[in-house]
């Protein structure tokens, strides 16, 4: 058969029969090399599913195993257990081994907002304010509408004393993003700067903003009560136990409220629904300990202050009240003891002083109760008992020009008290001031009082032109001023601070984890009441 030259040529046909072509068999070394295949990178993601699983789940010990062996595959460049890996070593207390971590999160990533605010709230704990906002600023250029480092700025600038600054951040985080929060902490900044009207304002828009917020009706209310409104004070904490029977703060202040009226069994009544809640708090036994001494139970009275001075050895109104019902029983010194320890805490408070010199009086240290007695003048400005104390107890030394000096600033105390507010003044006191400025010849009938008819007190004699030639002792402890109670956590200031201060600092909101929205922490310090 002839063939075309340069054609293949085909296997000749035959009748029912074909004819198959073998190729040359591959040696091993070909069949290896094919059966070789690309090499295979590890994926860094591939169990981050597991890991946050068990995160929200809280089984933190597997999710550290799972985070070991992932870093082991992925030589340490997982961001997302490197990130986890630190939140939980920051739950469990380990702050600078979690501020480590995110440093190199934010290393791998150098673009991501979220690695520097978790940088930056590590430092915030460890107490470097400072570092916190340059951290926080910087998150701030990579994203500016993020009400979180706004609101987190301002409370660092608050810790910085730079209240200017701290408003500044938080009426940028409300205008991003309203949250109670940031209410909470620019409240805080009016009443650290002693401004309650202006604070009272912002809870007022707060409270219309979220008007179940217990905490925040609390707050206003107190703030109410601080400032005497007592409708709107009452009005405040009865929403607050509207949408929670068991707030112990708004039980403590109504209890406090209807104390302050006399109407003690009530008052028991309400704080015996929040010992439920809180029976270890200090505030709650020394309000109903002071309940106990207005119903003159006054064994009573000591065993529930002894109870909040147990628990709470560093207050000094529970001395100061421990100090009074002491007195009030005669237990001089007893009630010396409490009082120099409450002057201890409060040095700066005028009444103490008093207390303690009415105390060294009956302990017959007259010396002593005299320099107490200056010491309280010189501190408290206001209270008029302080110098008709002090004028009987010179008096009855035979310092008669000592204790006219004293009893006419009493006098012009009390025409102060007189045209700047409607207090109305002791019935013991006003006697007690009588007495002593016929003793001083300065006329029985005072200026600035109408009797008042007490069917226990003596007929007093209406002759004042005859001069007093023995004079009678009158009694020093007749005025011993008004028990003290303090409402929830409440407490009042040293005088001359001009402000309320914050005991515990305020706290961040907890920022969102991966994947994970977490709640806001809660504001754990309290405001201090006046």
């Amino acid at each position: 058969m002839r063939t075309r030259p340069g054609l293949p040529t085909s296997p000749p046909r035959t009748h029912g029969r074909t004819y198959k072509i073998q190729f040359p068999a591959e040696s091993a070394e070909s069949q290896k090399s094919r059966q070789k295949k690309a090499p295979e990178f590890p994926i860094l993601e591939k169990q981050n599913w597991l890991i946050h699983l068990y995160y929200v789940q809280k089984d933190y010990e597997a999710c550290k195993a799972v985070i070991k062996e992932q870093l082991q595959e992925t030589q340490g460049l997982c961001e997302y257990a490197i990130y986890v890996q630190a939140l939980i070593f920051r739950l469990e207390g380990n702050i600078q081994e979690s501020l480590e971590l995110f440093q190199t999160c934010a290393i791998l990533s150098p673009q991501c907002a979220d690695n520097l605010k978790q940088v930056a709230r590590s430092l915030f704990l460890l107490g470097k304010h400072k570092a916190a906002t340059e951290v926080y600023n910087e998150a701030a250029r990579l994203n500016k509408k993020d009400w979180e480092i706004c609101h987190n700025l301002g409370v660092c600038y608050i810790y910085l004393k730079q209240f200017n600054k701290a408003q500044d951040q938080l009426h940028s985080a409300l205008q991003l993003n309203r949250h109670d929060l940031t209410y909470i902490m620019l409240g805080k900044i009016h009443l650290l700067e002693g401004n309650l009207d202006k604070a009272i304002e912002i809870y007022k828009k707060a409270v219309e903003f979220s008007p179940e917020n217990t905490e925040l009706l609390t707050t206003l209310g107190l703030l109410y009560l601080q400032l005497g409104i007592y409708q709107k004070a009452f009005e405040h904490l009865g929403n607050a136990l509207t949408y929670d029977p068991t707030n112990y703060k708004a039980i403590l202040a109504a209890g406090s409220m209807m104390q302050t009226h006399g109407d003690f069994d009530v008052a028991l009544t309400k704080y015996r629904v929040a010992a439920c809640a809180v029976p270890e708090s200090p505030p709650l036994w020394n309000n109903i300990g002071m309940c106990f001494f207005g119903k003159k139970k006054y064994v009573a009275a000591i065993s529930c202050l002894k109870r909040a001075n147990y628990l709470a050895p560093f207050d000094w109104k529970i001395l100061y009240n421990l100090g009074l019902v002491h007195l009030t029983m005669q237990q001089y010194a007893s009630a010396f003891h409490f009082l120099s320890a409450a002057i201890n805490f409060q040095p700066k408070m005028g009444e103490l002083y008093m207390l303690l010199a009415v105390a060294l009086t009956n302990l017959e240290d007259i010396e002593n109760a005299k320099r107490a007695y200056m010491e309280a003048v010189r501190l408290d400005k206001c209270n008029p008992l302080v110098n008709l104390n002090y004028a009987v107890l010179m008096y009855n030394q035979g310092e008669k020009k000592g204790a006219l000096a004293q009893y006419q600033e009493m006098e012009k105390k009390i025409n102060f008290l007189k045209d700047n507010s409607s207090l109305e003044f002791d019935p013991e006191m006003i006697e007690m001031a009588q007495k002593l400025g016929a003793a001083l010849q300065v006329g029985e009938a005072l200026v600035w009082t109408k009797p008042v008819k007490d069917p226990k007190a003596k007929p007093r004699s209406s002759s004042t032109s005859k001069p007093v030639t023995c004079p009678q002792p009158l009694g020093s402890n007749q005025a011993l001023g008004r028990a003290m109670s303090s409402a929830a956590a409440y407490r009042k200031l040293p005088a001359g601070t001009g402000g309320t201060q914050l005991t515990k600092p305020p706290s961040l909101p907890l920022e969102p984890e991966p994947t994970v929205v977490a709640s806001p922490a809660e504001a754990s310090e309290e405001i201090r009441e006046k």
